[in-house]
């Protein structure tokens, strides 16, 4: 067992030692697996912007209320009433002020983006003043709370990144009428950060919708007291309603998006690798045949075939470790933390978000690299153990 690690430590030495030979076809190999997994870890990271932007969006203990059959607020319409009955409903959270429930109206504007000028469906709410308890982390980072009663708009921060015309000072066309940014406020990075909020009385006039909302949020006593509080609606004959936890709404509104964007990023990945690999079976095959002579020396004087295998299969997989470390290092500096804005299919209106390029991600690159290092290894150490050495001996 010595005698075999030893052939294997020596075999391996004498292959890296003469990597600065081929500095060429190598650095060639390893920039092509960094290029991939840069790509690989780009892509996915979009994916898990979204999953990060959603999962901030929920808070611990708050629960949403549609319409009975309505999967996202666009499908969802509640009365006055219903929304009277939520907040009463035993298992809501109260502070001096009444119970912690939220009934909103959502519609969507249009406004041009920044960056292409083109109009994008944009996020516009209207809320009550327990709004702001229900979202972790509500601060104003510019300007002031809007007034209650009028026309006035305070915009999330994401959205004055991506959409033009939302600085503090500027004004929105809402119908015939122009309604004045007066402040920006943030989330935490959740949802809310891409929207526009407004008073609900406001909206609710502006769109002829009378006494009416689309949802209702309220936090819970805690996040036992959920199912008490589901039963206790579901059972009421008054109302028809589906209740669902905040962290569930919004991990099903990011369910179409995720697959989508991680199927198409794990099939560009693949065809991108596979052209690596090609690359690194080549620089590997180049290598096999510069030393034949050297192996073959190596091997008339007992090394066996197993130790060069393992030898050129660590030289490959150390030039993938090289470069899935560069392009992952690449992907972070470029992506991680950028801001932009994409479709959500569940409202049809844009979500901004930051790309998130996290350790769990760049573990799955690395890993990805070291695979395209195996297989574009392992054809040409088979080579190496299984040729003939008198045969390998004649090469020049």
């Amino acid at each position: 067992m010595f005698s075999a690690f030893s052939q294997i430590a020596a075999v391996t030495m004498f292959s890296l030692r003469s990597l600065p030979q081929r500095k060429g076809a190598s650095a060639a190999a390893m920039l092509g697996i960094a290029g991939v997994v840069a790509v690989m870890v780009g892509v996915l990271s979009i994916a898990q912007g979204v999953l990060q932007t959603m999962h901030d969006s929920a808070g611990n203990d708050n629960a949403i209320v549609l319409r009975s059959g309505s999967d996202t607020e666009m499908m969802s319409g509640l009365s006055g009433d219903d929304s009277r009955l939520v907040a009463e409903a035993p298992g809501v959270a109260r502070d001096p002020r009444g119970p912690l429930a939220s009934p909103e109206l959502f519609v969507v504007i249009n406004l041009p983006m920044r960056s292409t000028g083109t109009d994008a469906n944009v996020p516009l709410r209207g809320v009550l003043p327990n709004a702001r308890a229900l979202r972790d982390g509500f601060r104003l980072v510019n300007g002031r709370m809007f007034k209650w009663g009028l026309n006035e708009v305070i915009v999330g921060r994401g959205a004055q990144l991506q959409f033009s015309g939302l600085d503090v000072g500027s004004s929105i066309q809402v119908g015939q009428a122009h309604w004045p940014v007066v402040g920006v406020f943030e989330t935490g990075g959740g949802l809310a950060e891409s929207e526009i909020w407004v008073d609900a009385s406001v909206l609710q006039d502006a769109y002829r919708r009378g006494n009416t909302f689309q949802s209702v949020r309220v936090k819970l006593d805690s996040k036992q007291a959920f199912e008490g509080f589901k039963d206790s609606l579901t059972s009421d004959p008054r109302l028809n309603v589906k209740v669902m936890r905040e962290a569930d709404y919004y991990a099903s509104q990011s369910t179409v998006i995720y697959n989508l964007i991680t199927g198409l990023g794990t099939i560009i990945a693949i065809i991108m690798g596979l052209g690596a690999v090609f690359g690194a079976l080549n620089t590997m095959y180049t290598a096999v045949s510069s030393r034949a002579r050297e192996i073959a020396t190596l091997r008339a004087l007992g090394f066996r075939g197993g130790p060069v295998v393992t030898a050129i299969l660590c030289e490959s997989l150390l030039l993938a470790l090289g470069g899935g470390l560069i392009g992952g290092g690449l992907a972070w500096l470029a992506f991680d933390g950028y801001h932009t804005a994409t479709l959500n299919w569940a409202s049809f209106s844009s979500m901004t978000f930051a790309f998130d390029v996290n350790t769990a991600l760049l573990v799955r690159g690395l890993g990805f690299a070291l695979l395209i290092g195996l297989l574009g290894g392992l054809f040409p150490a088979l080579r190496a153990a299984r040729q003939p050495v008198a045969l390998a001996l004649r090469e020049l």
